[in-house]
């Protein structure tokens, strides 16, 4: 496996509220993990932090994460834990009242390919030079599209775009939605929403297929193309490539 990531504040925010990483368990499964934080006071990049290090630091401890159905149980319970946490945390620090972060997170085993996601951060893979997008959005404009009352294409430009239906840390209960994807695909492309609102599925897509660029090269081309573009927000992107193909 050959994989990177990275995180960049853009040009408009003062500081990034984005935790990413890339971690390995004692077995050399793979866990990627995005997490874009909110909340006033860097109470954002607080919320992130817990919950990306929280993750890493007990997937890394692991001998193995076990089946698929042991995986899912890992992260239900480990999200419950982070959720619980953010709470807490603002509770005892009443200048981070209304912390919390999004998520999404990959695990890769021999096995099996497993995505979870809370709020409005990406999962994709890479199949035969396309990207697809695996995780559903939390947002109250994509509960309009799934109902039809928006097109994909107004939903794009709508003035609550942005509104999560889901973050951790915004109730005692938040649950993570898991998706089960074949492991023989190319890639695995987490990214939070700086990268999505500033570039289009087939923008980034085109980057990565770049054979002149190496990995890390290709994450920092998507960087400058958002904030070429106004980098309104903060840009994560964690990238995974099975070594046996040329992306």
């Amino acid at each position: 496996m050959k994989s990177f990531y990275l995180t960049d504040p853009g040009i408009v925010r003062s500081h990034n509220e984005d935790s990413v990483t890339i971690v390995e368990n004692m077995l050399g499964e793979h866990m990627l993990i995005v997490a874009d934080g909110m909340g006033g006071h860097r109470a954002g990049e607080i919320a992130s932090g817990i919950a990306v290090e929280h993750l890493s630091e007990r997937f890394k401890a692991l001998s193995s994460i076990g089946s698929k159905l042991d995986a899912i149980n890992w992260l239900d319970e480990n999200v419950a834990i982070i959720n619980a946490e953010i709470i807490k945390y603002a509770n005892s620090n009443p200048e981070c009242m209304g912390m919390g972060t999004t998520l999404v997170v990959a695990i890769l085993t021999d096995d099996f390919l497993i995505f979870g996601n809370i709020g409005d951060s990406s999962g994709f893979v890479m199949k035969n030079r396309k990207l697809h997008k695996v995780t559903k959005d939390h947002t109250f404009v994509n509960v309009l599209v799934e109902s039809g009352e928006l097109t994909e294409e107004e939903a794009q430009n709508h003035p609550k775009k942005n509104v999560l239906m889901r973050a951790l840390g915004a109730s005692d209960k938040q649950e993570l939605d898991k998706f089960a994807v074949e492991t023989d695909v190319d890639a695995i492309v987490l990214c939070s929403d700086g990268l999505t609102n500033m570039l289009s599925v087939e923008q980034i897509e085109s980057v990565l297929n770049d054979e002149e660029l190496d990995i890390e090269t290709k994450l920092k081309k998507l960087v400058r193309k958002c904030n070429s573009r106004g980098g309104t927000d903060n840009i994560s992107v964690a990238y995974l490539v099975k070594e046996s193909n040329g992306l």
